[in-house]
């Protein structure tokens, strides 16, 4: 198989020209950014072309007194947070499969990490977004300040769309201020209900968590953002031990080869964990009701627990596997009801079906 052009653009007018070109001669085009979400979704039709964005890099624009921050997509999470905290602000973006994620990638994927149970999803706080369409076109949704909603909410399209409606290259948000007080503690459990009864205990406090984690060694990792007396109170109150913040930055390079994200209502990850196969590996957000499982190379296991999972009213969706799996069971599941719809969009941004060919559900 040829080797796909690779085509680095300086600017979002030049990633635009490339799409419109590709689209012109009909060429197959993946955009990439860090290339650590490279692995989800369907098996891709041959790409033509790659149209990396690492040289979108720039911090456009922080205003510190508002609160806001617009970057190009190529930057990566660890340089815009780096950026930040010299202003005392940050992002609560905490990828798994880190480092080397970039804003762009971390979008279009619709990761998330454990911070997510405190702050919610990239599309909470993003304000602003800016996109090349294949017709070399650039559109843009939102704005720069928080208070910028009229119309249609088009940002929303793009954000996990894996890039099948157009490149991200630019995005606006609504940044946060650095914590006053930040403190992890952890617990280990003979067993799973052990875990999660400890968990319960956590998610219970006045002050819940800002993270927790339940891992299948029974080990619960916590993690408490506020001021000094607030954080100190909820910890003595929970009685776990203190361990270095560094526990998250190793949890952040989690990325199995096989790697399936089950996503299920909250009061339904009792029993979804309980239906795993009993020597296998994961670790869950019980805060949020996500379980991110590292799944044998075997069909009927992640179909029985995909099955399981659609039946609780979740989804299986497979983060990173081997070409043969998703052929034998597909990345993404049951298709939704709103296809249809999912397939005119498709066709209305992508006529000529040049991005990411076969890789999303449309």
């Amino acid at each position: 198989m040829k080797a796909p052009a690779v085509e680095r653009p300086g600017s979002a007018e030049e990633v635009a020209t490339r799409l419109r070109e590709a689209a012109e001669a009909r060429l197959a085009v993946t955009p990439v950014g860090g290339g650590r979400a490279s692995g989800m979704g369907d098996s891709t039709d041959p790409c033509d072309v790659e149209i990396r964005t690492s040289r979108l890099d720039r911090v456009l624009e922080h205003s510190q007194a508002d609160m806001v921050v617009s970057v190009e997509a190529g930057i990566t999470v660890e340089a815009l947070q780096a950026a930040l905290l010299k202003k005392g602000q940050f992002l609560p973006l905490d990828p798994f499969n880190s480092p080397g994620h970039t804003i762009g990638g971390l979008l279009a994927s619709g990761w998330t990490g454990p911070l997510r149970m405190r702050f919610g999803s990239p599309r909470d706080f993003l304000i602003g977004i800016r996109v090349a369409l294949p017709d070399g076109r650039l559109a843009s949704a939102g704005g720069r300040v928080v208070k910028n909603v009229s119309g249609y909410d088009m940002m929303k399209l793009h954000l996990g769309a894996l890039g099948s409606l157009g490149v991200i290259v630019a995005a606006s948000f609504k940044v946060f201020p650095t914590p006053l007080h930040d403190v992890t503690v952890e617990s280990s459990h003979a067993s799973l209900e052990e875990g999660l009864a400890a968990s319960d205990k956590a998610l219970g406090l006045p002050l819940a968590p800002s993270a927790l984690e339940l891992f299948s060694s029974g080990r619960v990792l916590a993690r408490f953002l506020g001021s000094r007396d607030a954080v100190e109170r909820m910890v003595g109150e929970l009685g776990w031990s203190k361990t270095d913040a560094s526990a998250w930055t190793q949890h952040s390079r989690r990325g199995p080869e096989n790697w399936a994200r089950i996503a299920v209502p909250r009061h339904k990850l009792r029993p979804t964990l309980l239906g795993l196969p009993l020597d296998a590996e994961w670790w869950a957000s019980p805060g949020v009701g996500v379980v991110h499982w590292t799944v044998a190379n075997d069909p009927e296991r992640v179909r029985d627990a995909r099955s399981a999972a659609e039946a609780a009213g979740g989804s299986l969706v497979l983060m990173a596997a081997p070409a043969e799996l998703k052929r034998a069971i597909g990345a993404w599941g049951t298709p939704p009801p709103t296809l249809a719809l999912m397939q005119r969009l498709k066709a209305a941004f992508d006529p000529q079906h040049v991005l990411n060919p076969g890789r999303f559900v449309v």
